[in-house]
C-alpha cells in the first residue's frame, strides 16, 4: 500500500448527502440483509434496466417475506449482468466490508442473515458510519422542513431544510399553517411563512436542499410579484394551473429561499444532473448551465451542485471556474460512472482551484450501503491521484494534501459544524 492509498484510506470522509433513516424507522421496518444491501442503493433501478421484472425487485427489498432464495434467485440473472456498475460495485463492496460475503449467491446470503439483528440494534447505525465506513458526519435529506436533532447522535447527523415543494411551486397552505401558524392569504404572508420555518430551523439546519429538477427545469428567470401573486392566488382557490405559471410561482418561491440562505449563512444544495430509479429522465433540463441566471442573480449566496451534474462535468467544471460561490459536489456521482469522476477529479485539479470540491456522499438511506458507496469513493479517488502522481503531474505529497482538502477540509470551510453542534445539543437537551 502507498502512502497515498493509505492516507485516503485512514482519513475521515465528510458525508455531505445521504437520506439515512433513523433508529426509529429501523425498528419499524426491519431490514434483512437484501434490503440492507439493495434497498435504496440504486442497483434496484440497474436490475430493472437489465431485464428484471420490475415485481421481482419490489419483493427482493420487501423483508416482510422471510424467503430470501426466492427473492435473490427471482433477480439473479439480472445482477450478474449488472454487478460490475458502478450501484454494482458499490453493492459487492458493501456485501464484502459488513458481510464478509466475496460473491453473492443464496448461499451466502443465507448464512449471512444471522447479522441482521446486531445491525439492528441500537447504536448499530452509527458504529458502522464511523466505524466501518469511517465517516466523520452524515449530511441528511429528509424532504422536510423540521431539522429535528437525531435521538441517537446528534452531534452526528445533520440535516437540510427541504426547499422542493416551494421550488416546483407547490404552495400546500395546510401544512404551512401547520408548521408555521401563518395562514398563506398572499405573496405577503407566504413571504413570511418562509421566514418563520428558516426563523425556527435554520440554525438546527446545516443546509438547505431541493431536488426539483426531477420535476422541472433548472431554468431559473426573474418573477415579478405581480405574476406570482396571480398564481398563487388560482392554486389557494384550487383552479388548475399550467406549467408556464407552475414555473413562475416556483422561481418566485425558489428565490426567496436563495435569499434566506443569504440571511441565515446556509448554503443551497441543488440537485443537477442524472436521475436516481429509471425511464423518467428528461435530462436536457437538468445541465448546471440552466443555473447561470441563478447565480448571476445571487453572488452572495453560496450554491452546492451536486452528483457532479452527471453527465455534464465539462459544464459543470466551467461553472465552479467561472464563479466564487459555486462548490461541487461528487455525493453519488462515484457509483453513477466511477470511470468518469475519477476522470472529473483529475481534470477539476487542473482547471479549478481545489477548495471547491466535496467528494463523498452517499446518497442512501442505509449504514451498510454508505460503507460500500465510501470504500468506492476511496477506491477511485485513489485511482484518479496516483495517476496524477504516476504522470508527474503530482507529487505524492501533493496529492495527499488534496485528499485531505476534498474529503474533509472543504466540506469544513463551507458548513458551519459547530455552530450547527452547539444548536443541536441544546435542542436534544430540552
Amino acid at each position: 500500500m502507498t502512502d497515498l492509498e493509505q492516507h485516503i484510506q485512514q482519513t475521515p470522509l465528510a458525508d455531505t448527502h445521504e437520506h439515512q433513516n433513523t433508529f426509529e424507522v429501523m425498528t419499524d421496518r426491519v431490514p434483512d440483509i437484501l434490503g440492507f444491501l439493495f434497498d435504496g442503493c440504486y442497483i434496484t433501478a440497474d436490475l430493472v434496466v437489465a431485464g428484471a421484472d420490475p415485481r421481482d425487485v419490489e419483493r427482493l427489498v420487501d423483508p416482510s417475506n422471510p424467503d430470501i432464495a426466492g427473492r435473490f434467485s427471482a433477480i439473479r440473472s439480472a445482477w450478474e449482468r449488472c454487478r460490475h456498475t458502478g450501484y454494482g460495485e458499490g453493492l459487492r463492496l458493501a456485501a464484502k466490508l459488513v458481510y464478509g460475503i466475496d460473491e453473492l449467491t443464496v448461499e451466502t446470503l443465507e448464512a449471512a442473515r444471522a447479522r441482521d439483528a446486531e445491525l439492528r440494534a441500537p447504536g448499530a447505525r452509527l458504529r458502522v458510519l464511523r466505524e466501518l465506513a469511517n465517516v466523520e458526519y452524515v449530511q441528511v435529506d429528509n424532504g422536510t422542513w423540521p431539522c429535528a436533532p437525531d435521538s441517537e447522535a446528534p452531534e452526528f447527523f445533520f440535516s437540510d431544510i427541504s426547499w422542493e415543494a416551494f421550488s416546483n411551486g407547490h404552495v400546500d397552505a395546510k401544512a404551512i399553517h401547520a408548521e408555521t401558524g401563518v395562514e398563506v392569504r398572499d405573496l405577503q404572508t407566504l413571504r413570511e411563512a418562509m421566514g418563520v420555518i428558516f426563523t425556527k430551523y435554520a440554525p438546527l439546519a446545516i443546509a438547505v436542499k431541493s431536488q426539483h429538477a426531477y420535476d422541472r427545469t433548472l431554468c431559473w428567470e426573474e418573477r415579478s410579484d405581480a405574476d406570482a401573486e396571480r398564481v398563487l392566488q388560482k392554486q389557494l382557490a384550487g383552479r388548475e394551473i399550467s406549467e408556464a405559471e407552475t414555473l413562475c410561482l416556483g422561481d418566485w418561491c425558489w428565490a426567496r429561499g436563495v435569499e434566506l440562505t443569504i440571511e441565515h449563512n446556509l448554503p443551497f444544495k441543488h440537485h443537477t444532473g442524472y436521475y436516481a430509479s429509471h425511464s423518467t429522465m428528461v435530462l436536457e433540463r437538468t445541465r448546471p448551465a440552466n443555473l447561470c441566471p441563478l447565480l448571476l442573480k445571487y453572488p452572495k449566496a453560496r450554491f452546492v451542485l451536486m452528483h457532479g451534474s452527471y453527465p455534464y462535468g465539462h459544464e459543470l467544471r466551467a461553472i465552479a471556474k467561472q464563479f466564487p460561490n459555486v462548490i461541487v459536489d461528487l455525493c453519488w456521482a462515484w457509483s453513477i460512472d466511477p470511470f468518469s469522476v475519477a476522470g472529473f477529479v483529475r481534470r477539476f485539479i487542473h482547471a479549478v482551484p481545489a477548495n471547491k470540491l466535496f467528494v463523498f456522499g452517499g446518497d442512501t438511506v442505509w449504514p451498510v450501503e454508505t460503507v460500500g458507496y465510501a470504500a468506492q469513493c476511496r477506491l477511485w479517488l485513489t485511482r484518479a491521484l496516483q495517476a496524477e502522481v504516476d504522470e508527474g503531474l503530482l507529487t505524492e505529497a501533493q496529492a495527499m494534501e488534496i485528499a485531505t482538502q476534498v474529503m474533509r477540509e472543504n466540506q469544513r470551510a463551507v458548513f458551519d459544524l459547530e455552530g450547527t453542534r452547539s444548536a443541536l445539543r441544546a435542542a436534544a437537551a430540552r
